[in-house]
């Protein structure tokens, strides 16, 4: 049966004021068109629904049985289309799946968790490590958010740069490098490279070779706190971010240095799907992890 839902919307005002012309101006609309839309509910349902009786219109016994059930069904269906929905954090019931690299997990994620808490109790958090490749997570929505370097280019996804976070150079307190590093000094020692997908090189490497220098990359892992523990155990040097990284780099008693070369910082990007644009606890999400960042990168300044 092809139902036209509008319908509803004039029954739920007939029922309610109990005459055509009552129905009609409360609907903005002419009683002719009540009327003929009257005939088309009386034809649709096979009852009368209003009958007169003197000057006025009674409801028929079908009409005052479904009177409730049609005011419900139409007030639900407007809260349903309703454009702009109020957000009640203290009634928000949801799980929030994040993805990100450690660095972000100790540096952000506990300063989000207590924001998230303090305004919206129900509201729990899932975080997830990166995979080593490129997910469907994100368009089918077993993640909300990414958090790290990356930005996709597909039209469907949408980014935005929170911030750029400095890139240093980590090490053991006694390393010999502690006094001063140096682009001959930081080719000299080993190094531990922080990738997920394995990398054993950086662009870091070409400027080495434009100097005709050469790093000796002992291991890749996925991982800056594994990076950080081999640092803290050996010569080996680290180039991670400062703000970003200083939470792991403080529990390994590690120390940093500026990187000896031109670097542009590292890009800190929010990346989710397009079906969550509107969507108003999501965003309130996004507000949330921004001004996590912001908190974090104030405190360090």
């Amino acid at each position: 049966m092809q139902l036209d839902l509008n319908l509803l919307t004039v029954l739920d005002a007939l029922l309610e004021e109990g005459s055509v012309m009552g129905a009609a101006e409360r609907l903005h609309l002419s009683s002719p068109a009540v009327s003929r839309t009257l005939g088309r509910l009386r034809a649709v349902t096979g009852d009368d629904i209003l009958v007169r009786t003197g000057h006025t219109m009674v409801p028929t016994p079908y009409a005052v049985a479904i009177r409730e059930d049609v005011h419900r069904l139409v007030r639900r269906a407007r809260e349903v289309l309703r454009p702009a929905r109020e957000l009640n954090l203290g009634e928000l019931d949801r799980t929030f799946t994040i993805q990100c690299h450690d660095a972000l997990s100790a540096s952000v994620v506990p300063v989000l968790a207590c924001r998230i808490q303090e305004q919206a109790p129900g509201v729990q958090l899932r975080v997830l490590a990166e995979h080593s490749a490129d997910t469907d997570d994100l368009r089918h929505g077993r993640v909300d958010l990414e958090l790290g370097g990356g930005r996709p280019h597909l039209p469907e996804f949408r980014s935005e740069v929170l911030g750029r976070d400095p890139l240093v150079v980590a090490m053991r307190p006694g390393h010999p490098c502690a006094g001063g590093l140096d682009l001959p000094s930081f080719a000299a020692y080993p190094h531990v490279l922080v990738s997920r997908r394995g990398r054993l090189s950086a662009p870091i490497d070409d400027v080495l070779a434009a100097e005709g220098l050469r790093r000796r990359v002992i291991a890749s892992v996925a991982t800056l706190a594994t990076a950080l523990q081999m640092a803290a155990r050996s010569d080996a040097l680290v180039s991670c971010t400062a703000l970003l990284g200083r939470p792991l780099i403080d529990a390994f008693g590690l120390i940093t240095r500026p990187l000896p070369a031109e670097s542009p910082e590292a890009e800190v990007s929010c990346t989710w799907h397009q079906r969550y644009d509107s969507d108003p606890a999501h965003a309130w999400l996004r507000d949330q992890v921004r001004s996590a960042l912001e908190e974090i990168t104030t405190a360090e300044h």
